[in-house]
């Protein structure tokens, strides 16, 4: 699947066929910058981001501003890209933009899922309504078998 995006850097990066080649991709989409889940989330990929560049790139995406994905990197001290999907446009490509409800109010959000993309941009792995407790060790696992 190829797509546009801008990094939180506001710098624009172009995902296709063509540059996802040769190396296997981990796309994770969360709800929100700065919020519990979402930061034990980035900080688990953070954590073991010497293991997983062994075998993939990770970016993370969100529909949070580029100015918000700034200050949660520099907060959280990340090292890897985050993806501004401030039109949810890309969740949606990717099925996640979902109807959620909180408190009995439905509003539509991010529904927290992982891709891992092989060498020839394919779509090996998903996990939908992911549960961020040892979720970093089961993409570990899936990438240390393809």
């Amino acid at each position: 699947m190829t797509f546009d995006a801008i990094d939180q850097n506001g710098n624009a990066v172009q995902f296709n066929e063509e540059n996802l080649k040769g190396h296997k991709t981990v796309l994770y989409f969360y709800p929100k910058d700065n919020t519990s889940g979402c930061t034990k989330e980035a900080c688990d990929f953070r954590d073991n981001m010497n293991r997983l560049t062994a075998y993939a790139d990770v970016i993370g995406v969100s529909p949070d501003s580029i100015a918000s994905h700034q200050k949660f990197q520099q907060k959280q001290n990340l090292n890897f890209m985050l993806v501004a999907d401030i039109n949810h446009e890309l969740a949606e490509k990717y099925g996640v933009w979902k109807e959620k409800s909180m408190y009995g109010r439905q509003y539509m959000g991010i529904e927290r899922s992982t891709f891992v993309i092989d060498e020839q941009g394919k779509i090996v792995k998903e996990w939908r309504k992911v549960k961020v407790a040892g979720h970093v060790e089961e993409v570990l696992t899936v990438l240390t078998s393809l």
